[in-house]
């Protein structure tokens, strides 16, 4: 059952809202989200930050979706924020200017923080909030002529909101080297510098994405939410310090139903139930 831009995700048996400037189509468990503003390069203002929080806190609580694809309508990804909003958000008064920009660094979270699976398809440009959003999934798919940039400081400000889930991804290191002069940069060297995790050959770029997305649908759905947990859990313990953390989950985890129907089917040689 598919959903396109202005009509309810899931109509009929989710109501969550129409979206102006999304498209969320849900097939066999994928839920597609595609930014679709292609007149501005998906560049995001508040109706984008508060469907994109909605989505992702919906799906959060939604069984029947196993993995989410963010992508983008048209020739780009995301040009980051729209300039036309930024200004209309300056001219606020001070409290309601900094719950705006509250909400969309909860936008941001609500994708990092999403426990299902977030794959990235990101092609033409991912600029400024463009390249917060692909810190913040899972996954991040690009080719090697896509820009990025943490273009920010060319306009006189900084990519204040995105920076923790750009620089968990990238460092300190160089977030300072492209915070500070915002330059641009293709997709190879941003699979160096660890914003995205795979760069292909253009013509490969869906092909790429379906076969991760494949990846996903074949591992346990409540193994990977335990995987995402597991990575916020132990990244900043010691060897040591992990250790009680660590047994204590895979001792949890392996007395589940999920755990035994997995480790039952790979011994009789069968798909688990989850892939049925």
């Amino acid at each position: 059952m598919a959903a396109v831009a202005g009509q309810g995700y899931l109509a009929g048996r989710m109501d969550i809202g129409d979206y102006q400037t999304l498209a969320v189509d849900l097939e066999d468990g994928l839920l597609r989200v595609t930014l679709n503003r292609p007149k501005v390069r998906n560049a995001f203002n508040g109706d984008v930050v508060r469907e994109l929080s909605v989505v992702f806190n919906e799906v959060a609580v939604r069984e029947e979706v196993r993995v989410v694809l963010l992508q983008g309508a048209g020739k780009s990804f995301s040009a980051g924020a729209d300039l036309s909003w930024m200004t209309e958000q300056a001219e606020l008064p001070a409290e309601e200017n900094r719950r705006s920009a509250e909400e969309m660094a909860n936008m941001f979270l609500s994708i990092a923080r999403c426990p299902k699976p977030v794959v990235g398809r990101i092609h033409g440009h991912a600029l400024g909030g463009g390249s917060g959003l692909t810190a913040a999934v899972d996954i991040a798919i690009t080719t090697p002529n896509t820009q990025f940039g943490l273009t920010e400081v060319k306009l006189g400000i900084v990519p204040a909101v995105i920076s923790p889930f750009v620089m968990q991804r990238i460092g300190v290191s160089r977030a300072r080297v492209l915070f500070l002069t915002g330059e641009r940069f293709d997709g190879r060297e941003a699979e160096r510098a660890g914003l995205v995790h795979r760069t292909v050959p253009e013509a490969l770029l869906d092909a790429e994405v379906e076969r991760v997305i494949g990846e996903l649908r074949s591992s346990g759905p409540a193994a990977v939410a335990s995987a995402k947990r597991l990575i916020e859990s132990v990244g900043n313990e010691t060897l040591e310090s992990a250790i009680p953390v660590t047994a204590q989950w895979i001792a949890d985890l392996r007395a589940t139903p999920e755990a035994k129907e997995g480790m039952t089917a790979f011994l009789e040689k069968r798909r688990p139930g989850w892939m049925s």
